[in-house]
């Protein structure tokens, strides 16, 4: 129960962050950005051109969806093999904010450590 409520917390965190980054990359979209925003680089689309913030959402509803009503081991397995490939992504999209736009985006950091602490969560 406690794994549960854990994985709760860390969905509620990434959903938040990606609710708001959705929405900022809308308004990227229609041109209303006043600053340069993460939202606006290809790396914020990195799965053929979908934005991160979209794939997000679905995940973690998913993911709280999986855990709470069916937690049985075909959907488990799905939830823990997004779960992974999230994990990776984040990798993935830390080093780019690190390194590459050198931005700070504290929604994206929360949303990466949802994604890197929800992966052992979810293997237990």
């Amino acid at each position: 129960m406690i794994a549960r409520l854990l994985i709760t917390a860390l969905c509620a965190v990434g959903l938040n962050a990606s609710v708001l980054l959705f929405r900022k990359a809308r308004r990227a979209a229609r041109g209303e950005l006043t600053e340069p925003s993460v939202v606006e680089s290809p790396r914020a689309r990195i799965f053929g051109g979908v934005s991160n913030a979209a794939i997000g959402l679905v995940f973690y509803v998913v993911v709280l969806a999986v855990v709470w009503l069916a937690p049985f081991p075909p959907l488990l397995w799905a939830v823990r093999t997004a779960a992974l490939l999230a994990a990776l992504a984040s990798l993935y999209l830390a080093y780019s904010l690190l390194y590459v736009t050198r931005r700070s985006c504290p929604y994206c950091w929360s949303a990466h450590a949802a994604n890197w602490l929800l992966l052992p969560l979810l293997f237990r």
